[in-house]
C-alpha cells in the first residue's frame, strides 16, 4: 500500500506533528509513505530529516490547475492508492486529482471549528473516507456537512508513550535546568496565540501570587502572541515565558500543567501531561472532553477567578488523580492511534 499525504500549512504546530508521526508509523507497519507540500514549508524540512519522499507544488487555492495536474503525476508515477489530505486548500487539490485518477481519497480534519454547510462546499463529501482528531468534529461534520455516519471516524492524536515516560527523566536536575527559583512550578505548553489563552493564564498567576510567593508560572512554547505575553507579565519575575522547549522535559520539571484554550481538537498537550501523570487543568472546550474520566480538573474558558481557584486546589494537593498515565497509554497512545488508522486505510482500500 502506498500513500500520498498532502499539506499546504507551512507552520510546525500539532498538525503538522501529527502529520509526520502518522507517516513514520504507517511506516514501521509496512505502508510506503510520501509527502507533498510546499516549498520552505516546515514539514518538508521535518520530512526530509525522517528519509521520507517529499514533492513540493505551490498549492496556491481550491481549483489550482498546476497543482492539480502536477499531483495527477505523482499519483500515477508512483502508483499511489490513497490520498490523504490534511488542511483546506490541499484537501480541494488533492481530493479533486485523486479523485480523476482513481485513487482513494481520504480527508483528516484537524480544527475543530466548523466547516461551511454550503452545499457549494462539497470537498468532503466526495471523500472516501474522513477521520477527524475529535469526536465534537466528527458529530458537527455529520450534522452541517452531510457526511454519513459510518464514512467518518474520529481518531485522536496519539503520543509516543516510551518518550512520555516519567520514569525516564530526573525532576531535581531539570528544574536546576530550567532554573526556577520557587519550590511548585505551573506551567503552560503551546504555541503562543490568542486561541490557547495564555493571556488568561497569566491573569490567574498573578491572583495567585498576591497571596502565595511560593509558585513560579512557566509557558513553554514561541509564536506571534510573545510580545503581547510579555508586557502582559511585566516585571513579575515569578511568570516566565521559557520559549521552545523539549516538551517531555519541560512536562517532567513542573508540578501543576494548565491548558487555558479557547478551542481546541483533542489537545496533544493535555495527553502528554496526563502521561507523564502531571496533574492537570483544562478548558472545557472543544474535544477536550475526549480524554476526560474523571483524571483532571475542567474549567471554563476565559474564567480567570475559576482557573485560579482551580490551579490552588492542584498546588495544594498535586497527587489528586493519582496514576493519569494508565489511562493514557491504553486509550491515547501512538500505537493505538496508528492501528486505528491502519483500519480506515485497509477499510477504504476493501
Amino acid at each position: 500500500m502506498k500513500v500520498l499525504h498532502t499539506e499546504w500549512s507551512d507552520g510546525w504546530g500539532g498538525q503538522e506533528i501529527r502529520i509526520i508521526s502518522e507517516m513514520e508509523g504507517v511506516r514501521e507497519k509496512g505502508v510506503e509513505v510520501i509527502l507533498a507540500c510546499r516549498e520552505g514549508s516546515k514539514i518538508k524540512k521535518e520530512a526530509i530529516k525522517r528519509d521520507f519522499k517529499v514533492y513540493t507544488l505551490p498549492f496556491r487555492g481550491n481549483f489550482d490547475l498546476n497543482t492539480i495536474w502536477n499531483l495527477m503525476k505523482i499519483i500515477k508515477n508512483e502508483k499511489v492508492d490513497i490520498v490523504n489530505t490534511h488542511s483546506g486548500k490541499d484537501t480541494w487539490v488533492g481530493g479533486i486529482s485523486a479523485k480523476l485518477v482513481g485513487a482513494k481519497f481520504i480527508r483528516t480534519r484537524h480544527l475543530n471549528n466548523r466547516i461551511n454547510p454550503s452545499r457549494l462546499n462539497f470537498i468532503n463529501e466526495l471523500a472516501d473516507f474522513i477521520i477527524t482528531t475529535g469526536s465534537v468534529v466528527r458529530e458537527n461534520m455529520i450534522k452541517f456537512n452531510r457526511i454519513k455516519p459510518e464514512k467518518i471516524v474520529s481518531i485522536p492524536t496519539g503520543v509516543d508513550e516510551n518518550i512520555f515516560d516519567p520514569k525516564k527523566y530526573n525532576k531535581t536536575i531539570l528544574r536546576q535546568k530550567f532554573n526556577y527559583k520557587k519550590p511548585i512550578v505551573v506551567g503552560a505548553l503551546g504555541v503562543l496565540r490568542r486561541v490557547k489563552g495564555h493571556e488568561f493564564f497569566i491573569e490567574a498567576a498573578k491572583k495567585i501570587l498576591a497571596i502565595n510567593n511560593n509558585v513560579e508560572f512557566v509557558i513553554a512554547g514561541d509564536g506571534p502572541l510573545r510580545k503581547y505575553l510579555e508586557e502582559k507579565i511585566g516585571n513579575n519575575s515569578n511568570i516566565k515565558l521559557l520559549g521552545h522547549q523539549n516538551a517531555p522535559e519541560f512536562l517532567a520539571s513542573i508540578d501543576v500543567f494548565v491548558l487555558p484554550s479557547l478551542n481546541e481538537g483533542v489537545p496533544q498537550s493535555l495527553i502528554q501531561a496526563l502521561m507523564m501523570n502531571v496533574a492537570s487543568i483544562a478548558s472545557d472546550v472543544g474535544s477536550v472532553q475526549d480524554l476526560y474520566k474523571d483524571n483532571f480538573l475542567l474549567v471554563k474558558p476565559r474564567n480567570v477567578e475559576e482557573l485560579a481557584n482551580n490551579i490552588e486546589k492542584l498546588i495544594k494537593n498535586p497527587n489528586m488523580f493519582g496514576n493519569t498515565r494508565e489511562y493514557m497509554v491504553k486509550n491515547f497512545s501512538k500505537k493505538v492511534m496508528i492501528e486505528k488508522v491502519l483500519d480506515v486505510y485497509q477499510k477504504v482500500m476493501s
